[in-house]
């Protein structure tokens, strides 16, 4: 297992682990509210469209601690979320005509009932994103199956790579989180995974280690291709470079590191009016492994419920969802700076 090199901001008892602080901290930089771009580009308050993907977090427990993780994951998170939760969570489903489920953590697999609830949601003929982040496969050995779990419900697979050499991959993720990242991606190319013609996708994810906006996706993903292939013989279908979103851990690492402020009016500047006009929040529900509903992942870090009279997937409400405002903050900026920022990578 990789080497944790420190405990997630909840165990430290951090004054960055409270959301309400984080949101002071926020607001402290001084610079324009988000909303206010948003009502200069025609955008407030933010609606939803059609609602397409579930992204659920099946508990903040992970084998990792990530420096840059907005999550605020590691093994000493218990939070999971049960099978009772789960089971709301399918009943809602079966309200919406959403298409894809997106699960999502911590380390999903790490869920007890995480193999249920993919046999539950395959079952339904849903599309299903596993966010992996690659070292659970080879951390324990019960979870060296894996790969072929997933290619036998047909799951992508999208995990966390933040660069093709060790140094940068281990500085944010962990000491030998690289070389085990290697290891399972070629695990999961053996079984199918990345290879042309396979139909099983694997995507990769890039998140700057440092205090900067992603470069060009396309670009990236070229170098990322070619060096995988030739350094290690890697293959994957595509790449997504995500900006870091200013909370939780990368919060602390940007005020500890002197670079909050910078980071902040980079992100303004670089404000987009089309990429907040396809943020994810507008396609997609984000559920809480205590079954709570937010608009988007990061809302939920930051204990941003939606603004609906039901909250809960207990008085899950499609059609008050879909009417409702989506709860902007100036987190949001990072979601909106250059060529924006999704789950799926770029949204312009």
């Amino acid at each position: 297992m990789a080497v944790l090199t420190h405990k997630s901001l909840a165990a430290q008892d951090h004054e960055l682990s409270e959301s309400d602080k984080q949101l002071k901290l926020l607001h402290e930089a001084g610079l324009t509210p988000f909303q206010d771009k948003l009502t200069d580009s025609g955008l407030f308050p933010l609606k939803p469209v059609e609602l397409d993907i579930f992204q659920i977090n099946m508990g903040k427990m992970c084998n990792q601690v990530c420096k840059h993780c907005h999550v605020d994951a590691g093994p000493d998170r218990k939070e999971i979320m049960t099978r009772e939760t789960m089971l709301e969570c399918l009943d809602a489903i079966d309200k919406t005509n959403c298409s894809t489920v997106d699960l999502t953590g911590g380390a999903p697999e790490m869920n007890p009932d995480f193999r249920w609830f993919v046999e539950q949601l395959s079952a339904k003929g849903k599309h299903i994103i596993v966010r992996c982040n690659l070292t659970i496969i080879v951390a324990n050995k019960k979870y060296n199956d894996l790969p072929e779990f997933y290619k036998k419900h047909n799951i992508e697979v999208v995990s966390s790579l933040p660069y093709f050499s060790s140094t940068k991959t281990d500085a944010q993720r962990g000491d030998g989180v690289f070389e085990q990242s290697i290891r399972a991606l070629k695990m999961l190319n053996a079984v199918g995974y990345g290879v042309e013609g396979s139909g099983l996708t694997l995507n990769l994810v890039y998140n700057p280690s440092g205090a900067f906006l992603p470069p060009d996706q396309s670009e990236l993903a070229g170098t990322f291709h070619s060096k995988l292939k030739d350094r290690y013989d890697v293959v994957f279908n595509d790449l997504f470079a995500i900006t870091n979103i200013p909370i939780s851990r990368y919060l602390q690492y940007l005020v500890a590191s002197g670079n909050y402020e910078g980071y902040m009016e980079k992100l303004v500047n670089a404000y987009n009016p089309v990429a907040a006009a396809n943020v994810m929040c507008r396609n997609t529900l984000s559920i809480g492994w205590d079954g709570y509903i937010y608009d988007c992942d990061f809302n939920q870090m930051l204990d941003l419920k939606v603004a609906a009279k039901g909250q809960h997937l207990s008085d899950f409400n499609a059609t008050e969802l879909q009417e409702r405002s989506i709860i902007v903050n100036q987190h949001c900026y990072g979601c909106t700076a250059g060529a924006g920022s999704s789950c799926g990578g770029t949204t312009t």
